[in-house]
């Protein structure tokens, strides 16, 4: 006999003695309570790092998925994982007075390509200046729980923006100037830190 797991487990309780487990058990991660930190960005821009942290104020979904590979044998659909793909990530920023944030995100943008000289990737560029990299290290989206402290994390590797889009002037709107910026990463990873 089929039997629910929701009714069963879930729900009874004594009213006035105790609370059904429902009440308390599907608390979850809030999509405002999260953090985003920046590490080793271009020696130029390594000094605001945390600067980042404090202006970002949107994450996109994060996604990551494997293609399928469709085989046929007589009259059977089979399906079978084929290469990993990821999506891009845009995080809007602020753009803050006194922490210079668009000056921030430009400059790392010039480091991948610079409209003024046409200069692709320039850091790593053959003959450049050792070990330099337009890419940061890593980027970390930080779930916080109801206390502030770090739940769980999102880490993006091989981080490097793609796009830069700077938002409307408007003299009929009341908000702050954003920066919206498309970042693409090579490997991603998810962990909670209760259990790592």
């Amino acid at each position: 006999m089929v039997e629910s797991i929701y009714k069963n487990d879930y729900r009874p309780f004594q009213a006035g003695k105790s609370l059904p487990r429902v009440s308390t058990v599907l608390d979850s991660v809030r999509a405002y309570q999260f953090e985003i930190q920046f590490f080793g960005l271009p020696p130029e821009l390594a000094g605001q790092q945390q600067d980042l942290t404090l202006a970002a104020k949107q994450v996109s979904p994060v996604d990551y998925s494997v293609d399928v590979i469709e085989v046929k044998r007589i009259n059977d659909k089979l399906y079978y994982p084929g290469q990993s793909n990821h999506g891009d990530l845009t995080v809007t920023f602020d753009n803050l007075y006194l922490r210079d944030t668009a000056k921030t995100l430009w400059n790392w943008f010039k480091t991948i390509y610079d409209p003024l000289t046409g200069d692709m990737t320039k850091l790593s560029a053959p003959g450049g200046s050792g070990n330099r990299a337009f890419k940061a290290n890593k980027l970390r989206i930080i779930e916080l729980d109801n206390t502030r402290t770090p739940h769980s994390a999102i880490e993006l590797y091989g981080v490097w923006p793609s796009a830069v889009k700077f938002a409307e002037k408007n003299y009929s709107t009341n908000e702050f100037h954003t920066i919206e910026v498309t970042f693409k990463y090579d490997f991603m990873d998810y962990f909670n830190y209760a259990h790592s």
